[in-house]
């Protein structure tokens, strides 16, 4: 893969393989020994507006006709897309996602990508509202924007690691919807987010929304603190709220309890 120009917003969504173990029962076991630790199994990515683009360990036929379980090619074009990614975007990707996808690096002995900042449609989720589930399929249902793709259960990634070509295909299309479906999450969640990083300055245009970019924004009003009015703004085509981010006019400063 050639090197990518800078992309400021990064979709992304990995699908990894269990471990396999041994256990003396069934509930709640501890692991008595690891007869092999989980690699990645394929990643899904997206540039915000654009088709989707997934990879999967048979699309490298060299290392996969040696070993079906080396991702060491996959983690090379995965590298790339992160080292040219301003912001990421998975769900649940600061608890589960980036730390496998370090873990991976690591092991391989690939060298950090340059850093990026990561927007978790989980945690923003859970953050601004009351959902009865978080889970991106149950998100999608809930606010009507897709599902994702049915399959197998494990029996889909059992399939795949045997070397079934169908499960592969399957697989990949499974990874790619999930991707999908987490950009149409993002931009339903994206007026919420208050702390989120402020694309003005990553698509070279500092005075627009710190949410999405976007120049068409409108004073409304003022906002007040303690000791500060700042200049109060609404975004016209994502909803966001933002402020200036020098005051307007500076307030007596209040008395502090001791």
């Amino acid at each position: 893969m050639k090197n990518k120009a800078k992309s400021t917003m990064l979709f992304l969504d990995i699908e990894t393989s269990p471990s396999l173990g041994y256990v003396w029962g069934k509930w709640e076991q501890n692991v008595l020994e690891f007869e092999k630790e989980w690699h990645i199994m394929s990643f899904s990515v997206k540039d915000i507006g654009k088709k989707a683009s997934t990879y999967a360990l048979p699309d490298y036929k060299v290392s996969y006709k040696k070993d079906k379980e080396d991702d060491k090619e996959l983690m090379k074009v995965l590298w790339k897309y992160l080292d040219t990614a301003e912001i990421v975007c998975a769900h649940n990707g600061k608890k589960f996602d980036m730390k496998k996808i370090n873990s991976r690096f690591v092991y391989h002995g690939l060298p950090p990508p340059s850093p990026y900042k990561v927007v978790d449609t989980l945690q923003e989720a859970r953050k601004h509202f009351g959902f009865t589930s978080n889970k991106l399929d149950d998100l999608g249902r809930y606010l009507k924007i897709g599902r994702k793709l049915s399959h197998t259960g494990f029996k889909l990634w059992l399939d795949c690691l045997k070397g079934d070509m169908k499960a592969w295909a399957t697989m990949k299309r499974y990874n790619e919807q999930d991707v999908i479906l987490l950009e149409k999450l993002y931009k339903r969640l994206l007026p919420y987010m208050n702390n989120h990083p402020p694309a003005g300055m990553y698509n070279g245009k500092p005075m627009s929304c710190p949410n999405c970019g976007s120049g068409h924004v409108q004073r409304r009003g003022i906002m007040k603190t303690r000791t500060n009015i700042y200049q109060r703004f609404q975004c016209q085509d994502c909803g966001a709220w933002s402020k200036s981010t020098k005051s307007e006019k500076t307030l007596t400063k209040p008395l502090v309890g001791v």
